[in-house]
């Protein structure tokens, strides 16, 4: 099987190249990623010379490279004959709610234009299975009760978020418009190794670390669901697999925390005083909850997250520690 991955070199994408070259070292793998801030190659640094994985620097919005890629013509193939690719997973997105309300034109470009790209050249060439890695902010913001289903109404309240609701609409009119088989994916906020630290977790495990004040939105009461990478990683490989052309998967660890839980458990991981804590003026549009219903994915294609969630935070928190 032949696979672009593009956006491999962020936090969610190297994490799943990584798993995927495990799990099946004879798949051909190509990860496109424009290497912006949040991306590094040292993030596979130990699969770099691997002999089914090639790494291709370049944009989503780059039409001509895309479509030399999907193709299957771009040297990135090495000596193997022109053929297109099998499956296309798309993780490339600018992804920082605060970015997108300071400069929302980019989020566009990569989120939606650069979907829009991919999915013409998936088209042109019949490509086998499209994954649209999108996310639960789609849903807007939940009460204290309830869950999003994949049912649920798109209201998206800030750049970012509306950005990711355009592109999933885009797949799914490729999917209803011109047959392409599709599946998106939405899951909920993700932790492990590897993440940005301007995210939450790594954040505040590195200002903690520095003696730095852990600045908390508002009343620091806004409610995440929490997935481990790897967890993630697990759902999109039985989506490739196994997902029904056209549905959507919600993907969701059952692990709701507010935000000032969260820093607070990070605190006593590293035994520093909840002194550090300082409460800042929200941002924005923020989101007070979100929840995710995962039932259909574990029901349809037998998925279940395998991570504990409090063994997983102290072990995240310590390799961010260790790295420092």
């Amino acid at each position: 099987m032949r696979l672009l991955i593009t956006g491999g070199a962020g936090f969610i994408g190297s994490n799943f190249i990584r798993y995927m070259i495990e799990k099946y070292p004879h798949y051909q793998i190509v990860n496109l990623d424009l290497l912006t801030y949040a991306g590094s190659r040292e993030k596979l640094k130990d699969v770099e010379s691997h002999p089914h994985y090639a790494f291709v620097q370049g944009n989503i919005c780059d039409s001509r490279l895309v479509d030399a890629l999907v193709s299957g013509k771009s040297e990135a193939y090495g000596t193997t004959a022109p053929a297109p690719v099998d499956v296309i997973v798309n993780f490339a997105a600018e992804s920082h709610v605060d970015r997108s309300i300071a400069d929302p034109g980019v989020f566009i470009r990569t989120n939606l234009v650069g979907t829009h790209v991919l999915l013409e050249s998936a088209r042109t060439y019949k490509v086998k299975k499209f994954v649209q890695i999108s996310t639960d902010e789609v849903y807007g913001s939940l009460g204290d009760t309830g869950c999003f289903t994949e049912e649920s109404p798109l209201s998206p309240n800030n750049p970012y978020s509306a950005s990711k609701a355009g592109a999933d609409l885009l797949v799914r009119a490729y999917h209803e418009t011109y047959g392409l088989p599709v599946n998106i994916t939405r899951c909920s906020n993700n932790f492990g190794p590897y993440q940005h630290p301007e995210k939450l977790i790594p954040l505040m495990t590195t200002n903690a670390l520095l003696g730095k004040k852990l600045q908390l939105y508002g009343d620091g009461g806004h409610v995440r669901d929490w997935l481990h990478v790897a967890d993630h990683c697990s759902a999109v490989d039985l989506v490739i697999h196994s997902g029904r052309p056209g549905e959507i998967y919600n993907i969701g660890g059952n692990n709701e925390h507010k935000n000032s839980e969260i820093v607070r458990k990070i605190l006593a991981v590293l035994q520093k005083p909840e002194s550090l804590i300082e409460f800042v003026e929200d941002r924005p549009g923020h989101d007070r909850r979100y929840a995710i219903n995962a039932d259909k994915i574990r029901r349809e294609l037998g998925w279940r997250p395998v991570y504990e969630f409090a063994t997983a935070l102290r072990e995240t928190v310590l390799w961010y520690k260790n790295r420092l």
